[in-house]
């Protein structure tokens, strides 16, 4: 057997590890990104994709007004903050970091409630696929026309460039649903044959 063969052998005994690896993975994110929203930075941040979402912007109480008050990341400008606070940007942003955070959680009971966390993982799917039709919705997902030739679809700018990340959440979300799910199956079967099993002897004895 040559090193390529030992080698390929190696990666494909590799799956449990990256499935391990995948699911914490979308903790740590999950976790993090949904604890930042309690930050002013981070709430400011989401705006445009709030705001211009059809489906979200009505959280805001003035979703057509935010580009005169967007602040760079770190920046404290009080006016504009007084106008976050009238527009509900910071306790949608709670309430938003808390549903993520709450998905990751459910993520993390998967060796003791395999179902919760396959549900977890399906709301983190669809989640993920809200956040990716913000590519349609958000102007600032891409390079804007300042003159220059380079602006417009396909040109992610940065807003875009983190959503577009998102595609490979939703995958891993798919991947550790149907390993929740597999699990559950497995560990209903057991106690099904459990049961069973007590049964005839109870039957039989």
């Amino acid at each position: 057997m040559n090193t390529i063969t030992k080698l390929f052998e190696l990666a494909a005994r590799a799956d449990r590890l990256g499935m391990t690896v995948t699911r914490l993975g979308l903790v740590v994110v999950l976790v993090w990104i949904g604890g930042l929203k309690a930050f002013r930075y981070e709430a400011e941040g989401i705006v445009p994709f709030v705001a211009n979402s059809p489906a979200m912007n009505f959280f805001y109480a003035a979703p057509g007004d935010y580009k005169g008050h967007m602040n760079p990341e770190g920046a404290v400008v009080p006016a504009n903050h007084a106008w976050h606070e009238r527009n509900g940007t910071y306790p949608f942003a709670w309430g938003l970091g808390a549903v993520i955070v709450l998905y990751g959680l459910l993520l993390c009971l998967h060796p003791w409630l395999p179902q919760a966390a396959a549900v977890g993982s399906f709301l983190v799917f669809v989640m993920s696929f809200v956040t990716l039709s913000f590519l349609v919705t958000t102007p600032e997902c891409w390079v804007a026309d300042r003159g220059g030739p380079e602006h417009g679809f396909p040109l992610l700018a940065g807003p875009g460039r983190l959503v577009v990340k998102d595609a490979i959440m939703m995958g891993a979300a798919l991947v550790t649903m149907a390993d929740s799910a597999k699990a559950y199956l497995a560990k209903r079967g057991s106690v099904r044959e459990a049961g069973e099993r007590r049964v005839s002897e109870l039957v039989a004895g």
